[in-house]
């Protein structure tokens, strides 16, 4: 907290100096982007479209989370073994082995499901891609979400119907806590205290109690809810129900759908504008994507292909970034008019995209 504020502090001065000067300072935007099977992440210049960097190692990269302010990024793998199977992730420089092996599911029996696989979480410096930590958690990662505060990152377990909790300020393995039927997408509360979980299979969201690590209670979502977003005020959920090709909008308050926004075709990824007055939708089934009015319901579309997937908004521009499945790139979209501006060349498929300033 200390350091926060200090930086902070520091911020604040650069910023009233230059003021002062006459000049007003910009800050770049970075995009994180997982490349699948590349097994690598693409970093990228929001602002050009410039690819600044490609951080290796990170095999089957699909889930990645990120928060302004936060010093990790944490990824996942969606490539899973058989526990025996599983290599030890090596031991960091400057780590004793109790520490190293207490910061590892598999080595804690009783905290794992019952013959589950293994899959690496990665916790990285966001400045620099250097691996801090690799924790093994049970089953394949599917997506990450991290607590807007970045002391907790919860990952998703389809294959063994539950989420792992990690403690990011110990770097640990904090709990594993069983959800529903294939649970896809994890968004965390704004306080940081509840993460809600999207059961594909069920039905359902899971709203996860993050200290106490139980569930809180669960909420009817349509047929197969993947994708959810979070208001910027933490009053609604907007959860993305992918073959009815519909979003449901959930009232936290009451756990109740309010309306549900018809997009047509099977949807995919889905993010909200800066003041939650636009929900852009990827219609991967029919090569579109969608601008819907929220205060209206009204939805404009855009053709866009080939099957538009993972999507993401750049905050304080007026930019996507969406991935195709179908092919290497990420196209850079015009949020006014959908129109493509850019394109990205990326290697494997990019997957879950992390924004930060």
């Amino acid at each position: 907290m200390e350091t926060k504020m200090k930086t902070e502090m520091k911020f604040a001065l650069a910023t009233a100096t230059l003021t002062l000067l006459g000049t007003v300072p910009t800050f770049a935007t970075t995009v994180y982007i997982p490349e699948g099977s590349a097994g690598e992440i693409l970093v990228v210049d929001a602002d050009t479209g410039s690819v600044e960097a490609r951080w290796p190692g990170f095999e089957a990269v699909h889930g990645l989370a990120g928060v302004p302010g936060a010093r990790y990024i944490v990824a996942g793998s969606y490539s899973e073994v058989a526990k025996e199977e599983a290599e030890a992730p090596a031991k960091p420089d400057g780590v004793s082995q109790d520490e190293h092996e207490a910061h590892h599911a598999s080595r804690a029996a009783s905290v794992m499901p019952k013959d589950a696989g293994v899959s690496i979480l990665t916790i990285v410096e966001a400045e620099t891609g250097a691996v801090v930590r690799r924790i093994e958690v049970p089953g394949a990662v599917h997506h990450v979400a991290m607590s807007p505060d970045g002391r907790y990152a919860a990952v998703t377990h389809p294959t063994t119907d539950g989420i792992s909790i990690i403690d990011l300020d110990t770097l640990a393995f904090k709990a594993f806590v069983p959800t529903g039927t294939s649970p896809n997408y994890a968004v965390f509360a704004r306080d940081g205290r509840s993460v809600f979980v999207t059961n594909a299979d069920s039905g359902t969201i899971s709203e996860v109690d993050v200290d106490k690590t139980f569930v809180k209670r669960n909420i009817l979502s349509g047929e197969a809810p993947e994708h959810v977003v979070i208001s910027h005020d933490g009053k609604r959920l907007y959860v993305a129900d992918a073959y009815a090709g519909k979003v449901h909008e959930v009232i936290i308050a009451d756990g109740n759908i309010s309306r549900s926004l018809d997009v047509g075709g099977e949807i995919h990824g889905l993010d909200l504008s800066d003041d939650d007055g636009t929900l852009f939708v990827s219609g991967k089934g029919d090569d579109k994507i969608a601008a819907i009015d929220l205060s209206s319901g009204k939805a404009k579309f855009a053709a866009l292909a080939p099957a538009p997937y993972h999507l993401t908004t750049i905050a304080g521009t007026n930019s996507l970034f969406v991935s195709s499945r179908e092919e290497p790139k990420v196209w850079i979209v015009d949020q006014e008019n959908l129109a493509v501006t850019g394109e990205i060349a990326v290697s494997g498929e990019g997957h879950e995209m992390v924004v930060l300033p």
